[in-house]
């Protein structure tokens, strides 16, 4: 155990020197930012711009490549920014490291790791599964492991834990600038860092050295006062959150949490709730550095880092008098438990209300299953408080009348939890611990106990819940909750109960109410590390090989995409016109296909078949224009493409929300999409699709989403003079002859029209070279 804490601190902080500096581990590549630096590029920006700066400015300007030249203009600016770490977690860093190998680079240039948490899927149990898991997935294990090693990036085995969790015990802290490619990577924010979710392609970049763009985010304000107490919990901040901006009145911002109530919630608790911030759209969340941060370091190893973060609190902490473009006030002492869903996470209800509320809809009262964990909220503390519920309907004789699952974040947080008796308590309720990993939060869950189509209700502590999202069945309705409000209505198995008011029936038929649930911040007795499942990159690499086998089914060397001809987009086929809400989920599904991530070819296969088609309000089925005859989605697109005929997919708001993953991005390029035009973009897909050298549009006026058929032909036009700031036109034509000429916005900046150019942001980076 002594050797496990040795490497946790080593792949921590490192070493320091006489000027304080936050040191990531000796044995990984690259230099991490000191918080010398990053207050000197604070103050040549503060006196620049003369005002005072929010908290996400502080870090975000902190890590400009040119503070002294940068343009710097809130909602309308490119930044060129140099992050201190890359993480990936294995289901995207199969395609990063695909692209990073394609590049040619010898290493990476920043501190990088890789986590194996997305394929272990749920059936029976922790042990079991876990073993399945790397029979059914050595080959890509394998993979990822060398070319970690080959390349210089950290490997986490499978049983780790959860990428977001392994990142806040070791790799966060206040003032770090961290990209994750995945879209839940915000996580981090609950230890005062700025973590954003990226595609793959932006992990290249960052491990490649070159500055990382991103849009100058605007920032929320979100004052707390009053302080959390009884059922209230840190996950029904997010959710009352949610409710407020849904899943898109975060694009383009950071959110910044600050005021008194804020000392009121835990580090882990500050944790959930900017993990979740990605279900309004937002860039990332973050918290200020507070006592609370300062205990959790302590308690994580990480000592060293706390007191250097006391040194420089100032930069770590929002300026007094700072503006943010839009405030939103939350007293806890008057927060109620919410309860979200279903199909969508911004759904908000007070638990008092979900039962009348479920009943008015027609939405299933009977709770079927309770599931606990994931990268949300799977800490010492939730774990502590559902496990004090379970323990009260134990000492009353009851168990839950729900199936009931359990995920602990980490292997450091599944051997606390075991010596600490809390996975006993959560068994003997009637709970089956699974694996340290995503599972069902993903769709990894091979649920036995509904029938695919047949009507039920799921609650979950989980983050997301689009249809079909948990267990791919789309009669499912899942809601999102805290694990004390899970816990509470698993043991009473209806949606129609209330812990607040309501009594629950004890085996002796005495009528009993749960106490408000309790459990420690952190653990009395330090953390148990549980097994080292950590890979240090060996120091040399030149005998390591990386295998992708030409034959295998799910991985796969790539291919360049083709250059920009010049020539303006003539004739582009209406491949599907789509009909309302179009996740990453809807455009490259995640449950099955996950097993091909890194395979373009066989992945592509699953593209848009969770899109809703407007001709026919049918999934997976468009008429092939060429063969007038229906067929799946990825069909038609590959016989178009066959066919020398290239495409373009019409959409409506917010496309693209949801997951960092890149796939829905790639696969269109695959298979000969050119043009995503809607309505508008979630900010993830839309960086995406420019990376693959895709032209992501949006109408000028969202009206004429209408004016589009389903049989019609596009001409993009203006190409040729393809600038920053500058509308191309859209020719619309119709079957019978008329035609709609119609203006088209982008959001493309010089480098990104360079990547459109060279076919690809990979490409551009070749040419580079």
């Amino acid at each position: 155990m002594l050797d496990r804490l040795i490497n946790i601190l080593l792949r921590t902080i490192g070493s320091f020197n006489a000027k304080p500096k936050v040191a990531m581990s000796r044995f990984e590549p690259g230099t991490s930012i000191s918080y010398e630096k990053l207050h000197e590029n604070i103050d040549i920006v503060r006196k620049r711009l003369n005002r005072p700066l929010t908290l996400s400015e502080k870090i975000v300007y902190g890590h400009l490549d040119d503070p002294v030249g940068q343009d710097i203009a809130r909602g309308r600016t490119y930044l060129r920014l140099r992050p201190d770490r890359v993480a990936m977690q294995d289901a995207t860093a199969q395609m990063a490291m695909l692209q990073f190998i394609s590049s040619g680079l010898p290493k990476v240039a920043v501190p990088s790791t890789i986590h194996c948490d997305h394929l272990i899927e749920a059936q029976i149990g922790g042990v079991e599964d876990l073993k399945r898991a790397k029979e059914v997935n050595q080959e890509v294990y394998n993979f990822l492991a060398t070319a970690g090693a080959k390349y210089g990036v950290g490997f986490w085995k499978p049983g780790s834990g959860i990428i977001h969790q392994i990142i806040l015990e070791n790799y966060a802290y206040p003032g770090v600038l961290l990209i994750g490619t995945d879209s839940h990577t915000p996580n981090g924010g609950g230890l005062g860092s700025i973590c954003i979710g990226v595609g793959g392609a932006d992990a290249v970049d960052v491990m490649a050295g070159i500055p990382w763009e991103l849009k100058c985010p605007n920032v929320i304000g979100v004052k707390l006062t009053g302080s959390l107490s009884g059922w209230t919990s840190p996950k029904d901040v997010i959710l009352k959150v949610a409710g407020i901006l849904t899943v898109k009145g975060g694009t383009g911002a950071i959110v910044e949490y600050h005021g008194p109530g804020v000392d009121s919630i835990s580090c882990t608790g500050m944790a959930t709730i900017c993990n979740m911030g990605a279900e309004i759209g937002a860039t990332t969340s973050v918290f200020p550095y507070n006592h609370r941060m300062k205990t959790y370091l302590n308690k994580t190893g990480r000592a060293d880092i706390a007191a250097l973060a006391d040194e420089h609190k100032d930069d770590l902490v929002p300026d007094k008098g700072c503006k943010y473009d839009h405030v939103i006030e939350i007293n806890l002492s008057e927060l109620k438990p919410h309860i979200n869903g279903p199909f969508t996470p911004d759904l908000a209800h007070p638990v008092s209300e979900i039962g009348a509320v479920a009943e008015k809809n027609g939405w299933p009262l009977e709770v079927k299953v309770g599931l606990i964990g994931s990268c949300t909220n799977s800490s010492y503390e939730d774990m502590g408080r559902a496990a004090s519920l379970a323990k009260q309907a134990l000492d009353k004789g009851l168990k839950c009348k729900a199936a009931f699952t359990v995920t602990p974040g980490s292997e450091q947080i599944r051997a606390t939890i075991e010596r600490d008796g809390f996975s006993k308590i959560l068994r003997d309720v009637g709970g089956v611990v699974l694996a340290n990993a995503c599972g069902p939060c993903i769709g990894q869950w091979d649920r036995k106990d509904v029938k695919m189509g047949e009507k039920n209700t799921i609650v979950t502590s989980y983050n997301r819940n689009f249809t079909s999202r948990n267990d791919a069945n789309p009669a499912t309705h899942a809601f999102v909750t805290s694990p004390e409000i899970v816990t509470a209505l698993a043991i009473a198995g209806t949606l129609k109960f209330d812990p607040e008011t309501d009594y629950l029936t004890a085996a002796n038929g005495e009528k009993f109410k749960l106490e408000p649930p309790n459990g420690d911040e952190l653990p009395a007795r330090d953390f148990d590390p549980g097994q080292d499942t950590y890979q240090h990159p060996p120091a040399e690499s030149g005998s390591v090989m990386v295998d992708v086998s030409p034959t295998s089914t799910r991985l796969q060397l790539l291919e360049p995409f083709d250059k920009w001809n010049g020539k303006d987009l003539e004739d582009l086929q209406v491949l599907i016109k789509v009909k309302g809400k179009c996740t990453t989920d809807h455009i490259s599904a995640a449950g099955p296909w996950l097993k091909f991530r890194g395979h373009l070819d066989n992945i592509s296969n699953n593209m848009l078949i969770g899109a809703i088609n407007i001709e026919n309000d049918a999934v997976n089925k468009i008429k092939n224009r060429l063969t007038g005859e229906y067929g799946g989605v990825p069909d038609v697109a590959r016989h178009y493409k066959a066919n020398g005929l290239s495409w373009v997919v019409v959409g409506d708001d917010n496309y693209g929300e949801g997951s960092s993953r890149e796939h829905a991005a790639l696969e269109p390029r695959h298979l000969g999409g050119r043009v995503i035009l809607v309505k508008s973009f979630a900010r993830i897909h839309e960086t995406n699709l420019k990376k693959q050298g895709m032209l992501p549009l949006t109408f000028a006026d969202p009206t004429d989403y209408d004016k589009i058929r389903p049989d019609d032909k596009i001409s993009i036009t203006g190409l040729a003079t393809f600038a920053p700031g500058k509308p191309l036109k859209g020719v619309v034509k119709h079957g019978d002859g008329s035609q709609d000429i119609i203006n088209l916005n982008h959001t493309f900046n010089e480098n990104q029209v360079e990547w459109f150019h060279a076919g690809s942001a990979l490409n551009r980076m070749k040419e580079l070279q």
